[in-house]
């Protein structure tokens, strides 16, 4: 049974469009009026309460961002939000994410979304960013005091001349809020069981499939990298999960895809032992397993005509007498034996096993996410994610849909010399390198080798997971990172990844 503080509550707004021209009557019903647009000085806006804007205009720092009351009806509260044409996505996102943060502030419930269209053009775009960082912003993370959590209830009405479709937009914004929720619980609340059980009650909820392969299993099935870190917990209730989204009617030609989660609900480095700021927030190491969730979610809400496997690697890496150490040797799901270097590089160890199984589905293409190195947030910081795939020729589409989305990322190069930096006299493949340097390339060359090479693969590095502020258009500083990115990845360029030769 599931506790029931650990499901979240989702937010889910209640979404009008209009044509009318938003005339103050229409206007004076909402809390707030959101009012998007490219003007220098938003006087110029032929829009009611212009004026008064272009007037506060004048005597604030902000010019982003300009706020005053409806003239004809004072309670009603215009924020007017400039976004300049040479803004990327990113930039945008960081405006609205702003402005969303502002209507928070005001408990606005009614939001009226008013886009100049005259000045901006792309009235789509920016309705639906607009919406994406409305929804987010009024969903509050894990909480387990006395203060009750909210519902995030609002309803926003969009005024435009065309109708957009933003339901796949809410879909998205509901799958990042479901990667944030889950890697802000904290591990005690969200234990190896709590978690698998959790997945259970999604699955129900949802209508997935649910498989549990427990760690006993794994073990006599073989999968030696999952369990050496597996053994150094207490109890036996370390596993993979595997959540199944199958659309209807069941079709032979439908693509299919899986995604690869790191699960480990709290890192204390094992037997190489993390100092005391290294490890106080290692219950976010599970990052990548959420976004595997979130982004599932996101997509089963838009129906997306694909199957989708999502496999989840769930284990603490604890210290113990039973702890795997540095020089052991272990034999992996795929046959290959692994000379253990560093225990607290287990999160190459888990999924090298969790790619192997996801690997023998067959799928058409593998995305794995996890918050794997922390050379890849020396390499690119936390505004970033790093990206390594066995198809080279990638490398800018990858980059081109971090730029779309206005999730960053940042290719790295894999395999060759550095697959010999990897080579052991004890074993057929070294776990890391004792020397350091460019670990964050070295762990996704390992996990290469434990892909099917026929299978297109990308591994996102999460250096993103976490940053301190928010990013972009969240405003937490556990951001969710990827699910927006992954959701566009596989509606706008599936056929691309499926079709990329190697490399």
């Amino acid at each position: 049974m599931v506790d029931k503080k650990l499901m979240p509550r989702l937010p889910k707004p209640l979404l009008r469009s209009t044509r009318k021209r938003p005339t103050s009557s229409a206007l004076k019903r909402f809390d707030v009026v959101l009012i998007l647009h490219g003007h220098k000085s938003p006087d110029k806006l032929t829009l009611p309460g212009a004026s008064a804007l272009g007037d506060m205009a004048k005597r604030t720092d902000n010019a982003g961002q300009v706020r005053a009351a409806l003239p004809e009806h004072p309670s009603t509260v215009l924020v007017a939000v400039e976004l300049k044409s040479n803004m990327t996505s990113f930039e945008i996102d960081e405006q609205l994410g702003a402005a969303a943060a502002t209507l928070k502030s005001l408990h606005a419930a009614q939001i009226a979304l008013v886009i100049d269209i005259e000045s901006l053009g792309d009235t789509a775009g920016a309705a639906r960013r607009a919406v994406f960082a409305l929804t987010v912003s009024r969903f509050d993370l894990p909480f387990f005091g006395k203060r009750k959590r909210r519902e995030p209830n609002i309803d926003i009405t969009v005024f435009e001349p065309r109708k957009t479709d933003l339901q796949s937009t809410l879909a998205n914004a509901r799958g990042n809020c479901m990667a944030r929720w889950l890697t802000a619980l904290p591990p005690n609340k969200l234990d190896a069981t709590g978690y698998a059980d959790l997945c259970a009650a999604l699955a129900k909820r949802y209508g997935w499939q649910y498989k549990f392969i427990s760690a006993s299993m794994l073990k006599r099935r073989g999968a030696g990298a999952f369990t050496a870190v597996a053994q150094g917990n207490e109890n036996n209730d370390a596993g993979i999960v595997c959540l199944k989204y199958r659309p209807k009617p069941q079709s032979r030609h439908r693509k299919h895809v899986g995604l690869v989660g790191k699960g480990i609900i709290f890192d204390t480095g094992g037997t190489n032992l993390k100092p005391f700021d290294g490890m106080l927030n290692m219950h976010i190491d599970m990052g990548g397993s959420a976004v595997a969730v979130g982004s599932l979610l996101a997509l089963a809400e838009q129906n997306i005509d694909i199957n989708l496997d999502v496999w989840l690697a769930i284990t603490e890496n604890r210290t113990s007498a039973s702890a795997y150490k540095s020089q052991d040797v272990v034999t992996a799901l795929n046959g290959m034996t692994i000379q253990t270097i560093h225990t607290d590089a287990e999160g190459r160890m888990v999924l090298a096993d969790t790619l192997t199984l996801a690997s023998r589905e067959k799928p058409d293409c593998i995305l794995d996410f996890a918050t794997l190195t922390g050379a890849c947030v020396n390499a690119v910081t936390t505004r970033y994610a790093g990206v390594f795939t066995n198809r080279g020729a990638l490398h800018s589409l990858l980059t081109q849909n971090g730029i779309d989305s206005g999730e960053r990322v940042w290719p790295f190069p894999i395999g060759g010399e550095f697959r010999r930096m990897l080579k052991s006299d004890t074993a057929d493949i070294q776990q890391c390198s004792p020397g350091g340097g460019g670990d964050h390339i070295l762990a996704a060359t390992f996990l290469s080798e434990f892909v099917d090479d026929k299978i297109p693969w990308v591994h996102m590095d999460l250096s993103a997971v976490e940053h301190k502020g928010g990013l972009g258009a969240v405003t937490t500083s556990i951001t969710g990172f990827g699910v927006r990115y992954t959701v566009d990845l596989i509606n706008e360029h599936l056929a691309e990844l499926v079709r990329a030769k190697k490399s």
